[in-house]
């Protein structure tokens, strides 16, 4: 019997059900005619822009027997290429997108939300490192497998059959975290075998050629028409597994084959333009919201309306670029799905936090809290000293204290104390100021999932940050850690808005709109920094957190921080302890619950903030440290956001060393490690409890 939760969550947030978004009283041929003349006139003008001179009146005179060879070459040589692959593509993710949402009925389901196509672009990126000849054919064929093995990942994680709409989004986004980080080395460890994959990772149709896009145009057809066989069997799911049961489906049957034609879709998409976002979400939404309901009206509607949207962001990026650089489609088809995904979260029913959100789990035996931060501190040291012996150039052990006190070889003294130590400092106290500002937000929210990654905090503090160097290059770098800060605080204030609902903010909700915070912030940094005159290699490397080149003015920054947050942190130990205790227990004791509340989280920010202007993006050092801590030393604030930054400290000197050594004396960002240790811990923490 399918549980009443799911078909309420699915029927209040699905718009057009009782309950929902109220729908436009439009018909299913109207929205197809509708789509299919606006899908015209978008391709009319993506076929007529360009950099070259060759207008879309030359492409038309082209078209009525015209013979101009610069526009022949112009026509099949670039744009006739792109403008089919963002078809392709759009349609695919759109049939897709409307298969998975109605198979699982989660409204929040998309390729790219249950990580669909992050497995299949790590398929096919693998299988391109492996020296695989990949044809257009054989690519599609690993990108389907890929995908396939992501959402069976994904579907395990959530809990099966049993999980809620939130977990298996929750499932999904750990999911697609883990596997772009696994992605992003592999590209910085091989980065001759995969050519130019910052703009085909990001999902652009600048990629893309006419053989692939007509190769897979009879996988699209039997995708759709095997959406319009299962038509009247997804119709009846969606009032019910118990009724669709009743009425003679094959609920399982029905479910399986939905989600492999699903991922045969995103499988196609991605081996012609690599994985683009959020149409998958917002072009059956889009439909659905316009009135149409059944299948056999959806699939086709979705498709037309997902070209659309594809080919619509294709053309956006290349008139609005800053520079005329080139931008991804999937940048600004993120720039506008987020907002979708962010009022579809916002809507999802949810319970309150409770007091003590922290999920029991099974206590370590406890030492005595200054032996471990003892230990803690001395292995921390020990981390560092390993971090400044290696390296491309090998420094012997014994020969350290003279070189940190201004002795031996000159040009070793220069790597040592000039090169490795302040970046290893850097590295030292990003962590810990990121793993104090996710402990705060941990005990603030009773949150265990809660992390200022997840809530989006991170990506506006990034997203400040590069606006300055972008926009604003001339300005002194102190101005950098103040962006950062403001970033950081608006995204924060957009998230905690959203997820409050009725005077409470439920745990799930919060954490899914910061999702779709994080979303929208990364898709703005990306814009900015892949349209600006940046370095490839260098906007990827500060986009995934890293120390490199960092300096003692870098330093100064963060201890400056570290100075004046510190002894402020000291003094809210206690508020802290009585915030986690639940809403009732502070006002009885004459806290000012809001005021205290937004104190503690300014601060948070503000510390995780700086840190993100400094060393980029980095996830989930602020969820994994003051998780081990607490399982460590207990729940109380004095004791466990001390140790916690310790944990931080050492995991990002750790990930600094590490990434610094493995393929000397080239890099793998600092960032992309840390997130590969902290994603499979959200992962963890999923299976572990029931409640977010």
């Amino acid at each position: 019997m399918s549980k009443p939760s799911a078909l309420t969550a699915e029927r209040t947030l699905t718009p057009g059900r009782p309950g929902g978004a109220k729908r436009l009283p439009v018909g299913p041929a109207l929205v197809v005619l509708g789509g299919l003349l606006a899908l015209l006139v978008v391709f009319a003008l993506h076929l007529g822009y360009g950099r070259s001179d060759v207008s879309l009146g030359d492409l038309l005179g082209l078209l009525l027997g015209g013979d101009d060879p610069e526009a022949r070459a112009v026509l099949l040589g670039g744009r006739l290429p792109r403008s089919l692959a963002g078809l392709v593509a759009g349609a695919a993710l759109a049939l897709s997108g409307a298969l998975l949402q109605s198979s699982v009925r989660n409204p929040l389901a998309s390729p790219d939300t249950l990580g669909v196509t992050s497995g299949a672009y790590l398929a096919v990126a693998v299988a391109t490192i492996a020296g695989v000849s990949l044809g257009d054919l054989p690519r599609g064929g690993i990108a389907f497998l890929g995908g396939l093995a992501a959402a069976a990942l994904v579907h395990t994680v959530a809990g099966g059959r049993g999980g809620r709409p939130a977990h298996l989004v929750l499932a999904g986004v750990s999911v697609t975290l883990a596997l772009s980080s696994v992605t992003a080395v592999l590209v910085m460890l091989f980065q001759e075998e995969t050519g130019a994959v910052f703009f085909w990772g990001h999902g652009s149709l600048a990629v893309a050629d006419s053989e692939r896009s007509l190769m897979v145009l009879p996988l699209l057809a039997a995708g759709l028409l095997g959406g319009l066989l299962l038509a009247r069997s997804l119709d009846l799911l969606g009032t019910g597994d118990e009724t669709a049961r009743a009425l003679g489906v094959d609920v399982g049957r029905i479910r399986v084959l939905a989600v492999l034609l699903s991922v045969l879709l995103a499988a196609v998409a991605v081996s012609v333009t690599g994985p683009i976002g959020f149409v998958g979400l917002a072009a059956p939404h889009l439909v659905r919201f316009a009135g149409l309901r059944r299948h056999a009206a959806v699939l086709p509607a979705a498709a037309v309306w997902g070209a659309t949207l594809l080919l619509a962001a294709d053309l956006l990026a290349r008139v609005t670029s800053p520079t005329g650089n080139e931008v991804p489609a999937g940048v600004i088809t993120a720039l506008f799905g987020a907002p979708v995904f962010l009022w579809l979260a916002r809507r999802l029913p949810a319970e309150p936090a409770a007091p003590g959100g922290h999920p029991p789990g099974r206590r370590l035996r406890r030492l005595p809290f200054p032996l471990l931060l003892g230990l803690g501190t001395a292995l921390l040291l020990a981390l560092v000293c390993c971090g400044l012996l290696l390296g491309d150039i090998a420094v012997p052990a014994r020969e350290l204290p003279a070189l940190l006190t201004g002795g031996g070889d000159g040009l070793i003294r220069s790597v040592v104390a000039e090169y490795r130590l302040p970046r290893l400092l850097v590295a030292a106290l990003a962590g810990a100021l990121l793993a104090i500002g996710g402990g705060i937000v941990q005990t603030v929210s009773r949150n265990p999932l809660a992390d200022l990654t997840v809530l989006g905090v991170s990506g506006g503090a990034g997203f400040g940050a590069a606006l300055i160097m972008v926009a604003l290059p001339t300005l002194p770098y102190a101005v950098l850690p103040v962006a950062a800060f403001l970033g950081g605080a608006a995204a924060f204030a957009l998230t905690y808005g959203l997820s409050r609902r009725r005077g409470t903010v439920a745990p799930e909700r919060l954490v899914l709109i910061g999702i779709g915070t994080f979303a929208l912030t990364t898709a703005a940094t990306n814009y900015l920094v892949s349209g600006a005159r940046f370095q490839v290699a260098q906007a990827l490397t500060w986009l995934s957190g890293s120390t490199y080149a960092r300096d003692t003015n870098d330093l100064g920054v963060l201890a400056g921080t570290a100075v004046v947050g510190i002894p402020l942190l000291a003094l809210s130990f206690r508020r802290l302890d009585l915030l986690a205790l639940g809403e009732d227990t502070p006002r009885t004791l004459g806290v000012s619950l809001e005021r205290t509340r937004l104190a503690v989280l300014a601060l948070a920010v503000a510390l995780a903030s700086c840190a993100v202007a400094v060393v980029g993006t980095v996830a989930f050092v602020g969820l994994v440290a003051p998780h081990a801590a607490r399982m460590l030393t207990g729940s109380r604030t004095h004791r466990m956001l001390p140790l916690a930054a310790v944990l931080g400290a050492m995991l990002m000197v750790a990930a600094d060393t590490v990434g610094r050594v493995v393929i000397a004396p080239a890099e793998i960002p600092s960032g992309l490690l840390a997130a590969l240790i902290g994603t499979p811990y959200f992962v963890w923490q999923l299976r572990r409890g029931k409640r977010v």
